[in-house]
């Protein structure tokens, strides 16, 4: 299979979806946080809608991503720019499949912490946490890279679909 000339624009979509999910997820886990404290001190707590919201999204990101990695291996993706280095290809590509392996494992220990108690999954599931702030804060940082260095419209992919 020859690789596609961009993303579509449901591949798009999705990258926006989940990239907001995340930014949300972020923004509103401190309500999380205390609630997982109340209950690991068997303290009851009254129905949370930011509580609800952040499991929710957490299940979302997980259909989303699998969603992705189906559209990645049937579709396929863009080459990367041709002006890009090898070795910086070879990062790109291990950080777009490292992006997917934290955001699965995330949600899967998410659910396992949540709904089964899984000590172990919140150590996971924090440390991951700072993993995905630091893959985020690259994967920002790419793209002035590639516009003011590489000078490659390589944002341009995630803007606007070319098929």
């Amino acid at each position: 299979m020859s690789a596609p000339r961009g993303y579509s624009a449901t591949q798009i979509a999705l990258h926006w979806m989940v990239a907001l999910l995340i930014v949300a997820q972020f923004v509103f886990h401190e309500t999380m946080v205390d609630a997982w404290h109340a209950v690991r001190q068997g303290e009851s707590f009254a129905f949370d809608p930011w509580v609800f919201g952040h499991v929710a999204a957490g299940f979302l990101i997980f259909a989303l991503v699998l969603w992705r990695l189906v559209l990645r291996t049937r579709r396929g993706v863009p080459l990367p720019p041709e002006n890009e280095p090898a070795p910086l290809k070879r990062l790109s590509h291990v950080a777009h499949w490292g992006f997917y392996a934290v955001l699965v494992v995330m949600s899967v220990s998410g659910a396992m912490v949540w709904f089964g108690g899984v000590g172990f999954a919140a150590e996971v599931h924090e440390v991951l946490k700072v993993m995905l702030l630091l893959m985020v804060a690259l994967h920002v940082l790419a793209v002035p890279f590639h516009r003011l260095v590489l000078k490659n419209d390589v944002m341009q992919r995630m803007l606007r679909s070319s098929v």
